[in-house]
């Protein structure tokens, strides 16, 4: 399956984080961290100015509770618009 953003969207992959152990042997699962504020850039809306500005495979940095976040094919995905993209971190 594949998602075409519309207007000002992008979407981005997320990297998901296995669970860790930490020094205590205590095991934090995903649900508790932090989410990760950077992805790839997996595709661009139609906007032809973001177009220009964003491409595909981009690291981005986003904003904290920017975006709609989905699941496909076991991967996790996040639809942003234009306002939430914070950064292109190089």
């Amino acid at each position: 399956m594949i998602l075409k953003p519309l207007d000002d969207r992008v979407v981005i992959e997320i990297k998901g984080q296995a669970a860790e152990k930490n020094v205590g042997g205590i095991i934090i699962p995903e649900t508790v961290k932090e989410k990760p504020l950077i992805g790839t850039v997996i595709s661009v809306g139609t906007d032809e100015e973001l177009q220009e500005i964003v491409k595909i495979g981009d690291k981005i940095l986003y904003a904290k509770y920017g975006g709609t976040e989905v699941e496909l094919d076991s991967k996790k995905y996040l639809i942003v618009s234009r306002a939430d993209i914070l950064a292109i971190v190089t």
